[in-house]
């Protein structure tokens, strides 16, 4: 017995049967013998032509009869295309279906003839040909062909119709075969012309045969010439019936497991995903705070879709920030939303989403499925603000934007004190003096780091080095350009106070390389009091803190 399996490395078989048009939506399943012996030919002309005709065809008569499929698990679906067509002028365009067959790239076809069997050298030439053998159908079908010599189970078996009638869980369906008898000939290929040669006596007469086929085989007769000549059926091929499973593109549904906690995965927690923003106008870097609370809103809506149970909407903590009754969690451990201007031209082009304990699998779905943000800005409906994954992994395999590591650390947004200066009392402090402004963050920031970075000594944090920036006049300035008041800096939420909070810009020196994101202050999972490396520092090198 031969059996050859195949597995489509995409996950997607294209292939529309002989004799229908693409936009009819109609797939080839199982894969026609027809198109798997002329993609055998195929590959063995291209890739491997040093082997002769007289020892690739005794390979293929026997692959002729009908063979017999197992199909794994499948379901179809399509794409739409609108191709230039140029029939109604230069922008005329025709809208084509893709259709195709969905299957698990885990997943092997196979195709199976009982009654065949070839010696040691046929095995062996047919597992080079299979082994150069990367798609079937269409050139995006790629595939992995071999030998296959182990054990089949066979749960969707589809094979020639020996009965008037088929099983009743199955459907007949007519499936195009080569011809045993025909499909090696050559009489339908080779053009046969009479030329004469000489005068008189020595008048000749000699058929001449020629072929633009290399074999010249009628199953080698390409598409156009078969148009041309206006055949229905291509020479050298037949029309078997089939019966196949009526359910054979039925996947059975799998309630969805309940949603893990602690030790959510064995592997390596996602603790990054990274997007690029795009729209025709970015938002500017003052609009941090609106677009890191938008970001935040979808993915607490896309998640509750997903993780909806029983009519009830899903919620998660490390998104929302909140536990289960609806309080604050505390500590840092879940999402930081961090837009972030990485190109220096003042707006909003990149959003890291970053969680120091980690995604889980619903979670990681909801982050996948993250497009569009509408953060209520004017003029959004013209210029809709679009997501583009860029990946996910952990803090250790990312070191671009806010988790580069370094020693110097400057203010990419304010920093939001974390509560009131008192101003009255032994221990008042003058607001008005930009010294003592600064003076009161400072300390506000030392206690913050501790909570901030965990995995930092006490001695580390005490050699911090924290200096202000700001111009000549004293005035707190982030990128030389952006004034801490030009920043949106309260939130879309009743009580919300961020905008009268005591705001600066900084630089933290550490005393070596620290990895990031860094986010201190009131909301700064939100993106204030972010901080991003200095570019104007040196290059940090040696062990990080």
């Amino acid at each position: 017995m031969i059996t050859i399996s195949f597995k489509f490395l995409a996950g997607r078989y294209h292939a529309t049967p002989w004799g229908r048009h693409v936009n009819e939506g109609a797939v080839e399943w199982p894969p026609s013998p027809w198109r798997i012996l002329r993609a055998i030919i195929a590959v063995w002309k291209r890739t491997l032509p040093d082997i002769p005709e007289s020892a690739v065809k005794p390979i293929l008569e026997k692959l002729a009869a009908p063979p017999q499929f197992v199909l794994p698990p499948a379901s179809t679906g399509h794409t739409r295309h609108y191709m230039p067509w140029f029939k109604k002028g230069p922008d005329d365009k025709t809208l084509i279906f893709d259709t195709f067959v969905a299957v698990c790239r885990d997943e092997k076809l196979f195709a199976m003839w009982p009654d065949a069997d070839l010696d040691d050298a046929q095995v062996e030439i047919l597992r080079r040909i299979l082994g150069n053998l990367n798609a079937l159908g269409r050139s995006e079908s790629w595939c992995e062909a071999e030998l296959f010599e182990g054990a089949i189970q066979p749960e969707r078996e589809a094979k020639p119709l020996a009965a008037s009638e088929a099983p009743g869980d199955h459907e007949i369906i007519r499936v195009l075969c080569p011809d045993p008898q025909s499909a090696f000939a050559d009489d339908r290929v080779v053009t046969v012309k009479n030329e004469t040669t000489g005068r008189g006596r020595n008048k000749q007469t000699a058929q001449v045969r020629s072929t633009i086929y290399d074999p010249s085989w009628n199953i080698c007769m390409e598409t156009l010439q078969l148009h041309n000549e206006r055949w229905s059926d291509p020479p050298g091929s037949r029309w078997v019936v089939y019966s196949r499973p009526r359910d054979c593109f039925k996947i059975a549904r799998t309630a969805p497991a309940g949603r893990p906690r602690a030790g959510r995965s064995d592997g390596p927690r996602i603790q990054v995903v990274r997007y690029a923003i795009d729209s025709t106008v970015l938002p500017l870097v003052t609009e941090t705070l609106p677009v890191a609370e938008a970001a935040r809103r979808r993915l607490m809506g896309i998640y509750g879709s997903l993780a909806e149970r029983n009519g009830i909407r899903g919620r998660s903590d490390v998104f929302s920030g909140k536990d289960e009754q609806g309080q604050p969690l505390a500590g840092h451990a879940h999402a930081f939303y961090l837009p972030t201007d990485e190109d220096g031209d003042g707006r909003l082009d990149h959003l890291t989403v970053f969680a120091r304990h980690g995604f889980d699998d619903e979670e990681r779905r909801a982050l996948g499925r993250l497009r569009t943000l509408r953060t209520g800005r004017e003029g959004e409906d013209r210029h809709p603000l679009r997501l583009l994954l860029l990946g996910m992994g952990t803090a250790s395999e990312y070191h671009s934007g806010p988790l580069k590591p370094s020693r110097a650390w400057i203010s990419a947004t304010p920093y939001l004190a974390t509560r009131y200066a008192k101003t009255r009392g032994r221990d008042r402090i003058d607001i008005r003096w930009p010294g003592a402004r600064a003076a009161f963050l400072e300390r506000d920031i030392r206690g913050q780091l501790a909570a901030a970075l965990p995995h930092l000594s006490a001695a580390n944090l005490s050699q911090v080095r924290i200096e202000p920036l700001w111009d000549d006049n004293q005035v707190f300035r982030i990128g030389r350009r952006w004034r801490t008041i030009q920043f949106k800096r309260f939130r879309h939420k009743a009580g919300d106070d961020g905008g009268r909070r005591i705001a600066g810009a900084f630089r933290l020196i550490f005393p070596c390389p620290v990895p990031g994101p860094i986010a201190l202050g009131w909301s700064s999972h939100f993106g204030m009091g972010l901080f991003l490396p200095d570019p104007t520092a040196s290059s940090d090198e040696g062990t990080s803190c």
